[in-house]
């Protein structure tokens, strides 16, 4: 783990800093890329790995985040269904400009482009979880509460069965 944090993470430290409630982002040797390998880093379940998902609505072209247990895979019918527009995948262009960040690394706050927030309700049933912060290598440690609270996201199913 670097004492120093690349500019990136060291973003997402400052937007965690100005919420003031002691989260602090550690960035690790390896990737943090995967939820296994995020989990296998900070040494939790893979359920724990808070993963932010970008898609693109298809009329409006609006970015979603859907803030996904790592354990789950999401049901893009479903999340079009509630937000009421039929969602896809980003390419990786679309989500570093509605983003600021790359894939790998998208952190669930600070986001260029406000997007429409949707957090997985299996993540709520945890006491702590972890999401990444601004690089494919960094992450912070936080409460599920304390996501739907820094993000405002409605607390949906989005778990694909």
């Amino acid at each position: 783990m670097s004492t120093t944090l690349s500019p990136s993470a060291a973003r997402v430290q400052a937007l965690l800093d100005s919420i003031g409630l002691g989260h602090h982002v550690v960035e690790h040797e390896g990737s943090t890329r995967t939820s296994e390998d995020a989990a296998n880093s900070v040494g939790c379940e893979v359920a724990q790995i808070a993963k932010s998902l970008i898609f693109r609505t298809k009329e409006t072209g609006r970015p979603v985040l859907v803030v996904a247990s790592g354990a789950n895979r999401v049901d893009e019918k479903a999340v079009g269904r509630l937000i009421g527009e039929k969602i896809e995948r980003a390419d990786p262009e679309f989500v570093r400009e509605s983003t600021g960040f790359a894939i790998g690394g998208v952190p669930p706050i600070g986001h260029a482009v406000p997007p429409l927030v949707l957090i997985d309700d299996d993540l709520l049933r945890l006491e702590t979880i972890w999401a990444a912060a601004g690089t494919p290598n960094a992450v912070f440690r936080l409460t599920p509460a304390d996501l739907v609270s820094m993000t405002g996201g409605r607390v949906e199913s989005v778990r694909k069965a």
